[in-house]
């Protein structure tokens, strides 16, 4: 999933970075097209225009993950997941301490109802759901 955001991601003028704590699945060197990977997310440099997408919701690091990824005060924090089964963050973050308000910034599930099923289509329900809410739009046929 993460490979196809990133290969999306560029042609729509985001800046992506890949958070991978485990060096052996790390994608490689950063891409021509702007791509980077790195192992940690202290790494990554996320500030408060950072949108911070969270693709594998069963890893076990995901409750310090997150809670780092909030502290650090990016624009928006999403994770993906089934929206009709409790994401497994929530126990985790609330393991961790971490307080209510803080919880419900992220955002779960993510990305537009389109119906999607294949990464590709995942993806563009990702980027686009980005996209309206940097722009202040509700990403359906509304104008």
């Amino acid at each position: 999933m993460s490979e196809v955001l990133l290969r999306l991601g560029v042609e729509l003028g985001f800046q992506s970075v890949l958070v991978e704590p485990d060096p052996t699945k790390l994608l490689g060197p950063p891409r021509p097209h702007g791509d980077t990977f790195v192992s940690d997310l202290a790494a990554a440099g996320v500030d408060e225009h950072t949108d911070v997408v969270v693709t594998d919701h069963h890893r076990p690091e995901i409750g310090p993950l997150l809670k780092e990824a909030l502290a650090a005060g990016p624009r928006w924090v999403g994770i993906m997941g089934n929206p009709h089964h409790e994401g497994p963050h929530l126990k985790a973050l609330q393991d961790l301490g971490v307080p209510a308000d803080e919880i419900a910034r992220v955002h779960r599930p993510i990305g537009l109802n389109i119906g999607s099923r294949t990464p590709a289509e995942i993806a563009v329900s990702t980027l686009a759901g980005l996209l309206a809410d940097r722009n202040g739009r509700p990403g359906g046929f509304d104008f």
